[in-house]
């Protein structure tokens, strides 16, 4: 069973920064890709960015874009998120996820796709 575990969320004011990580443990598995989701207060679960974990290349949400990056140490097991620009809608709990087998690009924006999730880490972006 793989382990994922979110350290780094926290209070931050708008036009901050704040980079989050994302630590897998336990048994190895394979990882396709991996993601960061948030979930704000009343919203449903969106996908803030992915990134496939051997090639490295990202997507990420248009929110987002421009702002948020996405890394990985494939070593470390660890995925990263760094924030930048933060505004008051970024505030949500931030979760990362981990997908094993390939996947069309278009399903890894969906909370479906994934295997294994993170326990979920808050941010907070005060105006």
């Amino acid at each position: 069973q793989v382990e994922l575990v979110e350290s780094g969320g926290g209070l931050v004011q708008a036009g901050g920064s704040l980079g989050l990580s994302c630590a897998a443990s336990g048994r190895t598995v394979s990882t396709y890709a991996m993601a960061w989701f948030r979930q704000g207060p009343g919203k449903e679960r969106e996908v803030v960015g992915f990134i496939y974990w051997y090639g490295g290349s990202t997507n990420y949400a248009d929110s987002v874009k421009g702002r948020f990056i996405i890394s990985r140490d494939k070593i470390a097991d660890t995925l990263y998120l760094q924030m930048n620009s933060l505004k008051p809608e970024d505030t949500a709990v931030y979760y990362c996820a981990l997908r094993r087998t390939p996947s069309d690009i278009r399903a890894l924006a969906d909370t479906g796709a994934y295997d294994y999730w993170g326990q979920g880490t808050q941010v907070t972006v005060s105006s």
